[in-house]
């Protein structure tokens, strides 16, 4: 499959905006609670500047998720690239309803393997899914990520805190 990812721009603010407000419902099981204020134009722009500014730091990659005509569809994460000893981050995606299913999480999380670990030299991703996000858990695992752990009440997700399945790549190359 081809690259299906990009580095977002602040100049994304309105597409995202648009896109997470179509998604509010079929998201909303898998995410924390959002404010209304969380889909606007300018709360988008302010996240999207924060993210670049984090890149600009090397502190994490914020990537679109584009279908074939370059449509936003979703969006993914490098989140917390450490350094040192570590030499790990974590990765965070969602795609839009209307392209689930169809293999573009795969394909960005593909995407993102190679940035992490051709690119950025990484030792090891990890990733975590509620414990009945199957279709997360497939994503995953086509991509080699191995469950290690159950994290109990990891993370407050619809408004409680939930149990996770946390999952690791290690670096193929090392």
């Amino acid at each position: 499959m081809m690259t299906v990812t990009r580095l977002l721009s602040v100049d994304d603010a309105e597409e995202m905006a648009a896109v997470l407000a179509a998604n509010r419902e079929f998201l909303a099981p898998w995410e924390p609670l959002r404010t209304d204020d969380f889909f606007t134009v300018q709360t988008q722009r302010a996240d999207l500047e924060r993210a670049l500014e984090a890149h600009a730091r090397e502190a994490m990659v914020p990537l679109a998720i584009v279908d074939e005509d370059g449509r936003l569809i979703g969006r993914i994460n490098i989140n917390g690239i450490t350094r040192g000893a570590f030499q790990s981050a974590g990765v965070g995606y969602w795609v839009s309803q209307s392209h689930n299913g169809r293999g573009f999480a795969s394909a960005a999380l593909a995407d993102v393997i190679e940035v992490a670990f051709k690119q950025l030299r990484l030792h090891r991703l990890q990733a975590e899914t509620l414990l009945h996000n199957t279709a997360s858990q497939r994503v995953l695992a086509c991509n080699g990520f191995q469950p290690f752990a159950i994290a109990p009440t990891y993370l407050q997700i619809a408004g409680r805190w939930q149990d996770f399945i946390m999952f690791q790549l290690i670096n193929p190359d090392e």
